[in-house]
């Protein structure tokens, strides 16, 4: 299963449509995962083109984004969870392995700061934001792949 993780795309302030490095990743998708800060649905709507999405809720998202503030899904054996806002860089893992006890993966957003940290058999991913980089060298993406219940892969990359 190939999966890209998106987060802050802050449509349509930031993401008028969907940048054609993004669109490159998409293609061939299996599954969209959105950690937040959406803000309009247009844009769940123009991803769901390429693949499924699933998405949870961020603090920007507006009245249109009908989707919940957190989220665990079972990918074929692999636990994920998802949340926007994991809090404060200090103590976010034991953090987010409290509050998903049973997630191998977490999926998160809202710092724009991308994140690829394995600890204890709990993986935290931020996979950044391709259209709001701020203080980050490049726009990005998270790329996973999963079989068989296990986390084969999971990468970072530009889109800027």
């Amino acid at each position: 299963m190939r999966i890209v993780a998106i987060s802050d795309t802050h449509g349509p302030r930031r993401w008028k449509s969907c940048p054609p490095a993004v669109a490159e990743h998409l293609r061939g998708a299996d599954l969209i995962l959105h950690a937040g800060d959406i803000c309009t649905a247009a844009v769940l709507d123009e991803l769901a083109a390429y693949a499924p999405v699933r998405a949870v809720k961020g603090n920007n998202d507006g009245p249109d984004v009908t989707a919940p503030e957190t989220l665990e899904l079972d990918l074929g054996g692999l636990r994920v969870a998802m949340i926007h806002d994991s809090g404060p860089a200090a103590g976010r893992w034991t953090r987010l392995r409290r509050r998903f006890p049973d997630a191998d993966l977490v999926v998160f957003g809202h710092s724009h700061i991308p994140l690829d940290h394995e600890e204890q058999g709990l993986r935290i991913f931020n996979p950044g934001s391709p259209t709001d980089r701020r203080r980050q060298p490049h726009g990005t993406v998270g790329l996973l792949d999963v079989a068989d219940g296990r986390l084969l892969a999971a990468r970072i990359v530009p889109v800027t």
